[in-house]
């Protein structure tokens, strides 16, 4: 069939796909499931040949170091998870590679903590690089750096993970790959009244209070309903919506497009909208930037702060931080995040851009991007 088409993955431009251990280790062997992975990237070429982007947040490198090491079949401490999943992440990779390279398509590996999706600095670093590889042509494969986690490293958090990897990203659509197609009134496994729900607009109490604890038969994963409604609330919030679904199908993304039951949670607003809302409204600004008269009315129109049109800065700020906008009267006409610390910007303000690397040796283009922006009034 013709992936990427109709139905939810069609409709949207750049995909983030969640993939769990449960999902990508065979249970039996604790090996790499190379069957389900080939049909799946089979399918996830199918989708880049329509022209759609896809960004894959993969759990498997504590499972598969597990066996490498000899540590299955009993608990292990966090200092043996560590080791497993240094041990593991080459043979993650390996599986991806492998899937994938009988279509021509490259893969790349991005290891990340939660300090690089809270820490502004560290995630507009995360999101060049996304967004470079994607132009590359690359499939990025995220996943928890798990070697150097203390907190939290149970794989179940590679729900959040994806949201906040859809959220950098900018993505239209974040599919979660379950052991269940969706959300129900109740967990169907043990009421056998639970009706499934195909769509929801908006996460209520009432949403969330159906979502009930972790697939324990899975054995690997400890990621259930919950933490993917959760992951949802995040991903809405950036504009991206998110649909839940069986990952075990021998090929789960056609049969989202064959209409198989999935539950899909609606985006609150577009991804660039959602993005500019967060930057208006939800960070501390930390400095100003003073501009010319032609740099502001050219940020009226939709154009990134050029260091030639700063006359004054005011800090201190460290790059990724969010500084108010001003023009040479004082009136604030935007908001955005900065990509040079203060020391850095007052060097180069005034400068043209071919400037800047001359003075500081290195060159972050603009002041601050169009895309980081947001233009009031």
């Amino acid at each position: 069939m013709n992936l990427g088409v109709g139905g939810p993955l069609g409709q949207a431009r750049r995909i983030v796909f969640k993939v769990g251990s449960a999902l990508l280790v065979d249970a039996a062997t604790g090996a790499a499931n190379k069957g389900w992975l080939e049909a799946f990237c089979a399918d996830a070429a199918a989708l880049r040949a329509a022209g759609k982007q896809v960004v894959v947040v993969s759990s498997g490198a504590g499972a598969l170091g597990r066996r490498r090491l000899g540590l299955s079949g009993r608990k292990i401490t966090l200092p043996e998870k560590q080791a497993a999943a240094a041990a593991g992440q080459s043979l993650l990779m390996r599986a991806w590679e492998e899937a994938f390279e009988p279509h021509g398509v490259g893969v790349a590996q991005i290891l990340m903590t939660r300090d690089d999706t809270e820490t502004r600095r560290r995630w507009l670093n995360a999101r060049a690089t996304v967004e470079t590889l994607l132009s590359l042509g690359v499939v990025p494969v995220v996943n928890e750096n798990d070697t150097v986690a203390t907190e939290e490293i149970r794989y179940g958090d590679n729900d959040r993970l994806a949201a906040r990897v859809g959220q950098l990203a900018g993505a239209d659509l974040l599919v979660l790959l379950s052991d269940i197609d969706g959300l129900y009134t109740a967990d169907p496994r043990r009421d056998p009244a639970a009706t499934h729900i195909p769509r929801v607009s908006e996460i209520t109490p009432a949403i969330a209070a159906m979502a009930e604890g972790a697939n324990a038969a899975a054995g690997v994963g400890t990621g259930g309903m919950a933490t993917k409604i959760a992951a949802a609330r995040i991903a809405r919030a950036a504009g991206c919506a998110t649909l839940i679904t069986l990952g075990s199908r021998p090929r789960p993304l056609a049969a989202i497009e064959e209409g198989a039951p999935a539950t899909l949670i609606e985006a609150a607003a577009s991804p660039a909208a959602a993005y500019k809302a967060w930057i208006a409204g939800s960070l501390a600004p930390q400095g100003w930037v003073t501009v010319d008269a032609g740099a502001a009315a050219a940020l009226k129109t939709g154009k990134s702060l050029l260091s030639a049109g700063v006359r004054a800065v005011e800090g201190p700020f460290e790059k990724g931080d969010a500084v108010r906008v001003r023009d040479e009267t004082g009136r604030e006409v935007a908001r955005g995040l900065v990509r040079y610390d203060s020391a850095d910007a007052h060097k180069i303000a005034g400068l043209r851009s071919d400037a800047i690397e001359a003075e500081l040796g290195f060159t972050e283009g603009p002041m601050i991007h169009a895309d980081d922006l947001a233009v009031g009034g």
